[in-house]
């Protein structure tokens, strides 16, 4: 177990890297490793998620509820995710038990990725590389969200979405697909603001 936990030395150094890179707003190394919840719960989550790999599942959950109870972020100890993920403002996203998330992702707040099932499976989304999820976005059940999509604020998404498309609306609609290319994050954060003012309009 601490062998795994020291790699969490590495995370700690890259997710703050990450979340300078990826917020403007952010000044400095300090500022973010201080003051920025969305990066203090991935640090608890690692850390959890050690404990929940080697048998220490009660002392997980425990350290997982005081996570969110410090960062109004709930991600469950046994879910699986990825490097550099950075979660922007991030009070009320939820991760759950059997959620996977890929390298690169960027989840904004107010996120689920919830279950639909009572049964101990494949239950909640997996969302793959370089996804981008929108502000109060839903996603229900064990779908995927294919690398590099974009998934627009106030979402509710529960089928599959395939790799590079943007989706909007409940329940969601594909109203892009970009061929194979990687985003930059300035591409989404503008998809994601420009798919938030075309839905509301439609209300």
């Amino acid at each position: 177990m601490f062998e795994r936990l020291d790699t969490i030395r590495t995370h700690v150094i890259e997710d703050v890297r990450t979340a300078l890179a990826k917020d403007p707003a952010a000044q400095s190394t300090l500022e973010v490793a201080l003051l920025y919840p969305g990066v203090h719960a991935v640090w608890l989550y690692r850390i959890a998620h050690v404990l929940w790999e080697t048998d220490h599942r009660l002392v997980a959950r425990v350290l997982s509820e005081l996570a969110g109870f410090l960062t109004g972020v709930e991600i469950h100890p046994a879910a699986t995710i990825g490097d550099r993920l950075f979660i922007d403002h991030g009070t009320g996203v939820v991760i759950g038990e059997t959620a996977e998330i890929g390298d690169d992702v960027l989840l904004y707040h107010g996120v689920t990725l919830g279950g639909k099932s009572m049964r101990r499976e494949k239950r909640h989304p997996t969302v793959e590389d370089c996804a981008t999820v929108g502000a109060n976005a839903t996603l229900i059940g064990p779908i995927t969200v294919g690398e590099g999509a974009t998934i627009g604020a106030g979402a509710v998404v529960s089928e599959d979405v395939p790799a590079n498309a943007t989706v909007a609306g409940n329940p969601a609609e594909i109203i892009e697909q970009q061929p194979d290319v990687r985003k930059t994050d300035e591409d989404r954060a503008e998809a994601i603001e420009s798919e938030s003012s075309h839905w509301l309009a439609d209300c």
